[in-house]
């Protein structure tokens, strides 16, 4: 078998790779936990020095990553990648590890050492999507191999180079091969490994459906399992708002990417004094867009990943204008939609009877609705399935902690959104998932505890 990324600009293949067969996959998974007794046995200060080092190599490829990432999923050049982000992240991670992984010293006196230490699972297996899939996998990859782990990558099919170019990296400067292997497998392949307890940790970014798999696959193993599943991330923008700021950031959150984003804006909440000039001001953003090929500096939306990523929200969109839903975007200013390129779409007169209010669009559309107050617009924030983030916008901080403790959700920002904070946890409740990542919380994921009980007398 292989795997195919089909690039969204033409439709071409852009790049096919073999898949292990499952006893290949074990023969890699066996030797990467031969590989980790040495890693670990490795002082902190090196895995930290070796780690960063792969990191710096990464960057140093950038100006080769960023065309073939417009090529593999579509993200326009002008924004020039993801080493930013990468980089911020592996950098925090490692800036915390001495603490995050100190021993916790009970007593050490003449009768007793008494001390709980933080261990490596053995073997991570991360599973990395498409959408970011370079910052997505630094999230688990660097905190992993700091702790003493050793790492099989499988990245998404629609974006196989980039496993190839980390571990390429990494290697390069250092890590071990053994220790740091990317994979490509088949969902066959990669449940069986799970399954037959292959790993000590698998973490998995991507759809609900997938995040079931892995449950299923684990189930009855005992495997540590992360998983972060999406989102359906609401803005409420309160009369206090600075609404310029709260039109441009959700706006933004909503469609960068081409909305492709877990923790992207896929509902506004709108107090009813604001809500007309906060339609029009977002109006506005969207109409001054450029769909088009993102390899051209020009472009500011590129194509979804996929042709059918796009027709779902297509059909998702079009089923909200049959209910009653007013489009705001003019399809004349977007003659290039068609595909996998889809024009930006602005709803108003929606409901959550509508699944675009309801269910991951994962696109460059956004439901605009106005509510009464906070309890209003409480009650709606919580009226979904997921709870990845929330985006409030107030000059009254103690009020949007008070509405923040209300929301069901895992991260909430004030007068901001979109963004991932590693010194914060990542993290979501429903249908979004379980665990965390980054922060000290990510390497309490990425490690077990053990006590020591040492009777000196």
């Amino acid at each position: 078998m292989t795997v195919t990324c089909t690039s969204p600009i033409d439709g071409s293949v852009y790049a096919t790779r073999p898949t292990l067969s499952f006893d290949e996959a074990k023969a890699a998974v066996a030797e990467a936990r031969k590989a980790q007794a040495a890693w670990v046995a490795r002082p902190l200060d090196e895995r930290i020095a070796l780690v960063m080092a792969g990191v710096a190599a990464v960057g140093a490829m950038n100006d080769e990553i960023v065309p073939e990432l417009a090529w593999q999923m579509g993200r326009p050049v002008r924004y020039g990648g993801e080493f930013g982000g990468f980089n911020e992240r592996a950098s925090y991670m490692a800036e915390i590890a001495r603490d995050a992984l100190a021993d916790i010293e009970i007593e050490d006196s003449a009768a007793f050492r008494r001390v709980i230490k933080r261990v490596p699972h053995g073997v991570v297996l991360v599973v990395a999507p498409w959408n970011y899939p370079y910052m997505t996998a630094i999230n688990t990859v660097a905190p992993a191999l700091i702790a003493g782990n050793a790492v099989v990558l499988k990245h998404a099919s629609q974006t196989p180079l980039v496993g190839e170019r980390m571990v390429a990296a990494f290697v390069g400067a250092g890590v071990p091969s053994a220790v740091f292997q990317n994979v490509f497998l088949d969902h066959q392949t990669t449940s069986g490994l799970i399954a037959a307890r292959a790993f000590g940790f698998v973490n998995f970014t991507g759809s609900v459906s997938g995040g079931r798999a892995i449950e299923q696959a684990a189930a009855g193993t005992f495997t540590g399992i992360g998983l972060e599943l999406g989102g359906k991330d609401p803005g409420y923008v309160m009369e206090d708002a600075n609404l310029d700021a709260a039109v441009e950031t959700l706006i933004d959150g909503a469609m960068f990417n081409s909305g492709q984003c877990c923790c992207g804006i896929e509902r506004i909440y709108v107090v009813e004094a604001l809500f007309d000039a906060f339609v029009e001001k977002a109006v506005a953003i969207v109409e001054g867009y450029r769909l088009g090929n993102p390899l051209e500096p020009e472009t500011t939306l590129g194509p979804m990943a996929h042709v059918r990523f796009a027709d779902a929200v297509r059909a998702q969109t079009a089923d909200a204008i049959a209910a009653g839903a007013k489009a705001h975007i003019d399809p004349a200013l977007f003659p290039n939609d068609g595909g996998a390129y889809l024009m930006p779409q602005i709803l108003t007169s929606v409901s959550h009877e509508m699944s675009v209010m309801r269910e991951e669009s994962f696109g460059p559309v956004v439901g605009i609705m106005p509510v009464r107050d906070d309890a209003h617009a409480i009650e709606l924030m919580n009226d979904s399935d997921f709870g990845l983030t929330a985006s409030l916008w107030t000059q009254d901080a103690a009020r949007a902690e008070a509405i923040a403790d209300q929301i069901e959700t895992g991260t909430v920002f004030m007068n901001r959104a979109d963004y991932l904070d590693p010194g914060l946890c990542w993290t979501g409740c429903k249908d979004t998932g379980r665990g965390g990542g980054l922060s000290v919380i990510g390497y309490h994921n990425l490690t077990r505890p053990k006590s020591y009980h040492l009777k000196k007398a």
